[in-house]
């Protein structure tokens, strides 16, 4: 495992993560931990694609119509 040491970090700021922390039962430094997995880790690569294809599927879609190929002059013309 790796550690970082943050500098300059305020006492107001210092406070509040030891309060947050202490609500849910976790040391300073676990409730540093969740906030930047929370902040930085996200969904990514494979697992992303899966969750995207469990939520979006063929399933769950739905038939749409393409629209035609469009004279982008005469669209132009008309809008003024």
């Amino acid at each position: 495992m790796a550690s970082i040491t943050i500098r300059n970090f305020d006492a107001e700021l210092k406070e509040r993560l030891r309060m947050r922390a202490a609500r849910c039962g976790h040391s300073m430094e676990e409730e540093a931990r969740i906030i930047l997995r929370q902040a930085l880790g996200g969904v990514t690569g494979p697992e992303l694609l899966k969750k995207t294809q469990e939520l979006f599927g063929e399933e769950h879609g739905a038939e749409l119509e393409l629209p035609g190929k469009h004279d982008n002059r005469a669209i132009r013309a008309l809008d003024g």
